[in-house]
Order: C-alpha cells, then structure tokens, then sequence
C-alpha cells in the first residue's frame, strides 16, 4: 500500500533548516526550536520527548534532545549553536502537543543563539523548505 502524501502547513514567518527538518523563530536574542511539520510527517507520530538538560551548550548539528516514534528514537539535530534555557516541559509531558501543533504550543526547545550571525545564512525561508519538500515529495500539498 502506497503512503499518503504531505499536507500540511509551512509557515511563512520561520526559518528551516532542510537538513534536519527542523525550525526556527527568532525573538531578540533568543531563538525557539522545533520539528518542522513535514520532520514530523516523515518520523511518524511522535510519542515521547525529551530535551537536553538547562544550560546544555548545544553545537550546530549535535543532538538536542530526542523523540520517540512509533518504531524508532530518533535524535533531533540543533539547526544552528545555541545555549538551552528552555524545554518545552508540557510537550515532554504531553508529546502528542508537537503533531497537533509543531509550530506553536509544540515548540521543543529555547535557546540563546552562540553564533547567529554565522549561522542563519544556512536556514532557508518558507519558500525555499517548500522546494525542498517538493524535492522528496513532489505531490505534497501545502494549506
């Protein structure tokens, strides 16, 4: 039986980082972190979460925190260098938070960027994640 394709919300005002399929929000000096609807969509339903631990200094592309899906942990990679102030305790409590609604409640982790300026010319705006989906789903379907 074949899958069912991507339909799902990418929205405008994040950045991406198509690598690890995850997003960003900027706010002053701070950035929130999440998995990107289509991450999640690939993963499958996310069953548990857990984050690294408060003043957890995290490299660009390291580990920072993990999910459980239905068949697999999967480690969540950092989209940029960033210091932990903040896990999102009502999604480890409560990981069915980050499906319904990964870019908002759903939020995983805060942080204080340690190298912003060198590093967001690596993340992409909605547009370009969009190609990128289209890229592995050329049948997806965004709302």
């Amino acid at each position: 039986m074949a899958r069912e394709s991507y339909r799902g919300h990418i929205p405008d005002d994040l950045l991406y980082d198509p690598e690890h399929d995850m997003w960003v929000r900027a706010a002053g000096d701070e950035v929130l972190i999440g998995a990107s609807s289509f991450g999640i969509f690939l993963a499958g339903e996310i069953i548990a979460f857990t984050a690294k631990p408060k003043g957890a200094e995290v490299a660009l592309g390291r580990g920072l925190g993990t999910v459980e899906c239905a068949k697999t942990v999967l480690a969540l990679h950092a989209p940029l260098s960033f210091v932990l102030l903040d896990a999102n305790e009502d999604a480890e409590e409560r990981p069915a938070i980050l499906n319904r609604d990964p870019y908002h409640a759903g939020w995983m982790v805060r942080g204080r960027p340690l190298a912003w300026e060198e590093e967001r010319d690596r993340l992409v705006d909605a547009a370009g994640y969009r190609a990128h989906i289209r890229r592995i789903e050329p049948t997806a379907e965004f709302q």
